[in-house]
């Protein structure tokens, strides 16, 4: 989520690639390689090469709309040529991933049980197998563990 004066605040370290009219931040922590970002826009999200985020080989407007299809949050941006930035969606939704996580998208803040902010942000992909060393983000362990369970779509709005 932008906050006043630019950057994000995900809760994890990230990364920073600038380019003309765009930074592009990346937490690789949350990381789940759906690959949303290297199937949308090869010539910038370059896996194998270093960096792996080349900014400058596109648009903003194209690099903030393939940046929105991240379900895992691990890649986000804020726009400097006064583009939109990514609009917060008004309600929650869920899409449980067969097999696999639950991906989370909406006005995101997740605490610690002592009050500690550990991300907020508009797109989270979430443990359900239980076996994430990242909890309560997904971390791909249920690739290993066998994990099964069936997929779904849920949408909360803000008035219930």
């Amino acid at each position: 989520m932008a906050l006043p004066g630019g950057g994000i605040d995900s809760g994890m370290d990230q990364r920073q690639y600038p380019a003309e009219g765009i930074v592009v931040y990346y937490a690789p922590r949350l990381c789940i390689h759906a690959q949303e970002c290297v199937r949308g826009l090869p010539e910038v999200f370059r896996r194998g090469e270093r960096p792996w985020v080349q900014p400058q080989h596109a648009t903003p407007d194209r690099i903030a709309e393939v940046i929105g299809r991240c379900p895992s949050g691990a890649l986000q941006y804020v726009r400097l040529d006064g583009g939109p930035g990514e609009a917060v969606p008004q309600g929650i939704s869920l899409r449980f991933i067969p097999n696999g996580p639950v991906y989370v998208r909406g006005a995101l803040e997740f605490k610690t049980p002592d009050g500690e902010v550990i991300f907020r942000g508009t797109r989270a992909a979430l443990c359900r197998c239980g076996a994430s060393k990242n909890k309560p983000f997904c971390d791909n362990s249920h690739l290993e563990t066998g994990f099964e369970a069936e997929g779904a779509a849920l949408e909360v709005g803000r008035d219930g």
